[in-house]
């Protein structure tokens, strides 16, 4: 007795892919795509083992990635589902996960652009997918805006103080003036 036995061959494999797929995508901010082609399975390896935590990256096929965008806000990949693609599906560092993705093809020595990619139920193209990577990180917007709100107090308390020293000031040159 023959017969396929792999995860994406046989319908309970299928059934449990596009659940897999379905979970990373609820969980996901953003998902990006690249295309397989020249890449090895020690490339892919390499990139999955890089990516930092709460990013995955997974070859899925079409067919099946197409299910598990069926209905949902990500229904805007479906231009991207042509070829073999590796899909990336990040939680949170978008920065972090696109510049990985990019130190790791140089590491190979390989030139795979992404395709596109989807925030929020927006189709982004590979321009705007660099762009997105270069804004900076959440956890860098919040060291701003904590920085920010530290200087409040700061420079409140020099307004505040300001102008008693200068009316100290004024105080002890009319007192000099007038004793001259």
């Amino acid at each position: 007795m023959g017969g396929a036995k792999g995860g994406s061959t046989t319908l309970d494999g299928k059934t449990s892919t596009v659940g897999r797929v379905k979970d990373r995508l609820s969980a996901s901010e953003m998902v990006f795509s690249v295309p397989m082609a020249g890449l090895t399975v020690k490339d892919a390896s390499l990139i999955r083992n890089s990516l930092p935590e709460g990013t995955t990256a997974m070859v899925v096929k079409n067919t099946l990635m197409n299910r598990a965008i069926d209905g949902s806000e990500w229904e805007a990949v479906s231009p991207l589902l042509k070829g073999s693609n590796l899909w990336f599906f990040i939680e949170e560092d978008i920065k972090g996960s696109l510049s990985s993705y990019k130190g790791s093809m140089k590491e190979i020595g390989k030139e795979n652009e992404v395709l596109g990619g989807c925030i929020d139920g927006d189709i982004l193209d590979p321009k705007q997918v660099k762009a997105v990577g270069a804004l900076p990180s959440k956890k860098e917007l919040m060291a701003k805006i904590a920085g920010g709100i530290n200087a409040v107090p700061t420079k409140l308390a020099r307004v505040i103080k300001a102008p008693n020293s200068k009316l100290a000031r004024a105080i002890k040159l009319a007192t000099e003036e007038k004793s001259e």
